[in-house]
């Protein structure tokens, strides 16, 4: 009986992948603006309170600006050596845009598949103020409202990027990370979504003297004074906020104890309109949710 020859191994070429790290140092070169939804208004999309009578609405206030300053940020709860923080995803997300436009040969997919961050959270080094902007809500009549925020004028961040390699290299991910800065920016009114050209950032060195200089001026217990005692971001803020102060002592109403009319849900792209000129229809603003409103 014939003896059946033994096959050949069989043969398997594994591509061993590793995992590159490099820590990057961001310097804002524009305005960072906070774009955490509201405690209040996360709680209402889990439990709606329904429209509230004609009577509940004379004794609320519509809005509430030093409050919704303060909800702005994402806040360190816990140790850390500042207490303003931003979802360490938003740089990642700005990389993957910029690969859309830039000749690096890594595609959008791969970014998403291959970089990762391992923070939730980075911190945001820099003094807030409290910044006060008419602005058109995403519903079908655009709406006018004023939006309140904290705004980080000079600002600085640190966070670590991991890759894999060989299928990127370091140089091609810190590029695709320095184009992000320029063409996509993160927080709210950002460069990206087109209605305006806010959290713009350079990399840069750790020994950057301007980078010590925020980081020495702008660290945990700065921001923690900024939040407690807000300071305007510029003249328009600070008369509307003197006027609405004005208003709330007159009503026998405290700044501390501030209401809000209804809960209105989060859209991080909305654009800064002008108080008396209508801004056009701009395809760039688009809701998150369904009922068109913008978050205070």
């Amino acid at each position: 009986m014939p003896v059946a020859k033994k096959k050949d191994a069989l043969e398997i070429d594994v591509i061993d992948l590793k995992q590159g790290e490099f820590t990057a140092w961001l310097i804002g070169i524009s305005p960072f603006y906070c774009n955490r939804m509201a405690d209040k208004s996360m709680r209402e999309l889990l439990f709606p309170s329904g429209r509230m009578t004609t009577a509940q609405k004379a004794t609320r206030l519509k809005h509430a600006p030093i409050a919704e300053y303060r909800s702005s940020p994402y806040i360190n709860k816990g140790p850390g050596p500042t207490r303003i923080q931003m979802v360490a995803g938003a740089p990642k997300k700005a990389m993957a845009t910029a690969a859309l436009d830039m000749p690096t040969g890594v595609a959008r997919t791969q970014i998403n598949r291959l970089v990762s961050v391992p923070q939730d959270f980075i911190p945001i080094y820099g003094i807030p103020r409290l910044a006060m902007d008419p602005v058109r809500m995403a519903n079908a009549a655009r709406t006018p409202d004023i939006r309140t925020r904290a705004r980080v004028e000079r600002w600085a961040t640190c966070l670590t990027i991991r890759y894999i390699t060989p299928l990127l290299s370091e140089s091609k991910v810190a590029t695709l990370l320095a184009a992000s800065g320029i063409l996509c920016g993160i927080g709210d009114w950002r460069q990206e979504k087109g209605g305006g050209s806010y959290g713009l950032y350079r990399m840069t060195h750790k020994d950057d003297p301007e980078l010590l200089e925020i980081i020495k001026t702008g660290g945990r217990e700065a921001q923690e004074e900024a939040l407690r005692n807000p300071v305007c971001a510029n003249d328009q803020s600070e008369e509307l906020l003197a006027w609405y102060l004005q208003r709330l002592a007159e009503s026998g109403l405290s700044a501390e104890n501030e209401q809000t009319e209804e809960i209105e849900v989060d859209f991080v792209d909305e654009a800064p309109v002008d108080l008396v000129n209508a801004l056009p229809d701009d395809d760039s603003i688009q809701p998150r949710g369904g009922n068109g409103k913008a978050a205070h």
